[in-house]
């Protein structure tokens, strides 16, 4: 073989292993074919699948049963940007599984079974900005640092439940992070100045239940920790609020305590300690506990802290809140507050004083909780929230609503108010608001109707989910109108709300958009009406999208299409939807295709009354009940020398010649006719099967009335049935009269084809001829 050969037989080798492993990658992903997006995850892989190619930039085979990466599983994919491998059961790596990945931004490695971490792993990954290694088994990181070559990275999660030691130079070559996620649940062995190394990090999570690990990590990050995130950690004795104090020399911004456990006795240590923080902006409490009821024993003394501005409270469970005192102890931390948030913890008050203290509080939100109108009276008393401008207390208890703006009516710099999803039922017809209030919420608050009670004063109102029928209050200023989820079927009119700009009137049960309702909004730059009852027409089409006054018009049809100008598509944009002709003209079409049906069954009537199109149908029937039949019936059941097929014009010479002749014969034959030995309330067509096949012979009279005859005609298809089926002579053919075979019907084929191969008997008029057609007869008969 040449040299040249060997080449060619090298190359075509080399492209069928290359075609082998896309298919091979194709089977095992389909998704991977040609994308560069390749989604594996959840489907019971073993193994990395083959054929891994440049193309692809994203890798996901998350939730598989990968146990081992080779060295080859990903040399082609140089172009991968994110590599997911989470919830597998991977133990073990090759050292430059990863080698080829320079562009590899995310690795995703977590919840798997890797009992160590190797820096060779990471030694090649310039690009790694996250590197997620949570939820493994390792109990260390090693003696040196896994990450000193990832000079880009910006998140790091480490940390799993056997997770024990974090040792000095683990995390050298790290200068700056942006998240560092340290689960640490039983981190007993921390190297003061293993995280100092870390001049920067933004917000650091920290899942420690060991309060003196705590106090060394904290130690660490006092001057290099924007947002400091603790979890799990419980503050319930002297001893570890000690430990805690480190924490009022850092220069943290923001302190976030997320399924923490606190108690009475810790509370004020604990409030001493992030008063003393010089920087502290923001507070967060998130699904914590606390035990005890705020009889807190130490009187504390706030005049140091002039940073924190906002305090965040969600989901905090107090056992016994119901016996929760007034927080006189704290209400001089409270001046300087201008963002409080306190979410689904319960709160049914808030006490006078509190609120008159909170005089710099900007942003209150009380949403989720128990304030009723007796309560909320008492909350927002006179003095209380002196600078307040926005107002949450959706998901309340409030019941009335004229007592409700009575109640806030003094928050004289009250701008934006959501009292959503609270059960008022009725709106009276006069109420008092803060004169400066421009955004109203009152969606999904079980008003009936819109009345005067709404200030004139608003900009903003929102009253989606509550079943009105119809919207025309007058509110001049009013820009935004949100109406989404009632039962209204005609926009609301325009001269009452002369200077709307946005409105959504979604999911109500309008039918059609007049000219005259688009005109008539003269600033109008967004109308949001889809998921109505509109009738899609060209014409309406083309006047949405030629309309000029609004800029934007979302006229949705069910789940399929939005009209907009320009054309939209739920709101995302396209160049323009043309509409199929149903979809134009449905009327028309479904009055076109009525008509064309109506027509196609009168023709397949009319055809199928010329060419007996039910006479085939029922003897079709009637033949799939004989084929299940015996095809001869046994000798025993053999009735009849002959059954005799007739017209009952006819009947005259069949009865009163024909059967006296055979009938008296010696000896004399035994003929089965339908008039005489039907079986009477049997079904007709049952009488002539069973006849036929009780019958030796089947002897038909042959007329121009019989082939006009219905039942004649049964009869004699059940006949060509047994005569073709069994292949014998059972049928016999009297001519009664001259027929010519063009006269039968062409639906009779096989008896046109007997009549032009075989013989047949035709009745002689001349008297001494008929002596031989009878002799003929009965020669046939006994045969």
């Amino acid at each position: 073989m040449t040299k040249h050969s060997w080449q060619v037989w090298a190359i075509y080798l080399l492209l069928a292993a290359n075609l082998s492993k896309q298919q091979a990658l194709k089977q095992a992903c389909p998704s991977c074919n040609d994308a560069q997006l390749c989604n594996c995850s959840s489907m019971g892989l073993d193994f990395i699948p083959p054929g891994l190619t440049a193309k692809i930039t994203m890798l996901n085979l998350a939730h598989n049963r990968i146990k081992h990466i080779r060295s080859q599983d990903l040399q082609q994919a140089v172009n991968l940007r994110a590599l997911l491998l989470q919830s597998n059961k991977i133990s073990s790596i090759d050292e430059d599984s990863f080698q080829s990945l320079a562009k590899l931004e995310l690795l995703d490695l977590s919840n798997n079974s890797l009992a160590h971490l190797s820096p060779a792993w990471f030694g090649r990954l310039f690009s790694l900005q996250h590197l997620h290694l949570q939820g493994n088994f390792y109990r260390d990181l090693g003696e040196s640092s896994p990450f000193s070559g990832l000079r880009n990275l910006s998140s790091l999660r480490l940390g799993n439940p056997r997770f024990s030691v974090i040792r000095q130079g683990n995390f050298e070559g790290i200068e700056l992070l942006n998240k560092l996620w340290i689960d640490g649940g039983n981190l007993s062995q921390y190297e003061q100045g293993s995280l100092k190394l870390i001049k920067k990090i933004n917000h650091m999570v920290i899942n420690l239940r060991n309060s003196d690990v705590f106090s060394e990590i904290v130690r660490d990050l006092l001057h290099s920790v924007t947002w400091l995130e603790v979890r799990r950690i419980a503050f319930s004795t002297s001893a570890e609020m000690q430990l805690l104090r480190v924490m009022s020399s850092s220069f943290a911004k923001k302190i976030s305590f997320k399924q923490a456990l606190l108690t009475d006795a810790a509370v004020p240590e604990i409030v001493g300690i992030l008063e003393d923080m010089p920087k502290l902006v923001e507070l967060e409490l998130i699904d914590c506990r606390l035990l005890g009821t705020g009889q807190w024993k130490m009187q504390i003394q706030a005049n140091q802290s002039q940073t924190l501005r906002v305090l965040t409270i969600q989901k905090l469970s107090i056992e016994e809140f119901y016996l929760f005192t007034d927080l006189q102890a704290v209400q001089d931390l409270l001046f300087l507050f201008t963002r409080v948030t306190v979410q689904n913890t319960k709160v049914f008050l808030v006490p006078c004083r509190i609120s008159q203290h909170l005089r710099s509080l900007e942003y209150l939100d009380l949403s989720a909780n128990l304030l009723g109108d007796q309560s909320l009276e008492h909350s927002a008393c006179q003095g209380g929230w002196p600078s307040l401008q926005t107002l949450n207390l959706s998901q309340n208890s409030l019941g009335d609503l004229e007592m409700t703006g009575r109640s806030l009516s003094h928050l004289r710099n009250l701008i934006v108010l959501d009292i959503s999803q609270n059960n008022f039922g009725e709106i009276p017809d006069a109420c008092e608001w803060p004169k400066t209030l421009k955004y109203l919420n009152l969606s999904s608050t079980q008003i009936p109707e819109v009345t005067t009670c709404i200030p004139p004063t608003l900009e903003v109102l929102d009253i989606s989910a509550n079943n009105l029928k119809e919207f025309g209050l007058q509110l001049p200023f009013l820009k935004e109108l949100y109406l989404t989820k009632n039962r209204l079927k005609t926009l609301p009119g325009a001269a009452p709300i002369p200077n709307l700009v946005v409105m959504s009137v979604r999911r109500n049960k309008l039918n059609s958009l007049s000219k005259e309702e688009f005109e008539s909004f003269k600033r109008m730059e967004l109308l949001d009406a889809s998921d109505n009852n509109f009738i899609c027409s060209c014409e309406f089409l083309s006047f949405i999208h030629h309309q000029a006054g609004i800029a934007q018009v979302l006229v949705g049809w069910p789940d399929k299409y939005v009209c907009d100008s320009p054309l939209a598509v739920r709101g995302a944009q396209v160049g323009a939807v043309h509409l199929s002709l149903m979809e134009c003209h449905r009327s028309l079409v479904v009055s076109s295709i009525c008509i064309l049906v109506f027509l196609v069954i009168l023709i397949l009537v009319a055809v199928g009354y010329k060419y007996h199109a039910v006479w085939y149908l029922r003897m079709t029937w009637a033949w799939l009940q004989a084929k299940r039949k015996p095809k001869r019936a046994p000798p025993k059941d053999i009735c009849y020398d002959a059954f005799v097929s007739y017209s009952e014009n006819d009947s005259d010479w069949v009865e009163n010649i024909m059967v006296r002749e055979l009938e008296q014969a010696c000896p004399p034959f035994r003929l089965c006719l339908h008039k005489r030995d039907f079986v009477p309330g049997k079904w007709i067509v049952d009488n002539i099967i069973d006849s036929i096949e009780k019958s030796h012979k089947t002897l038909f009279v042959l007329s121009e009335h019989f082939v006009q005859s219905e039942w004649c005609k049964y009869e004699l298809d059940f006949s060509h049935f047994r005569l073709f089926d069994e292949n014998n002579d059972a049928v016999i053919l009297v001519l009664l009269e001259p027929i010519q075979s063009k006269t039968i019907p062409k639906r009779f084929c096989k008896l046109r084809k007997i009549m032009n191969t075989k013989t047949y008997l035709e009745w002689p008029l001349e008297e001494e001829q008929q002596q031989m057609f009878w002799f003929n007869l009965k020669i046939a008969l006994k045969s």
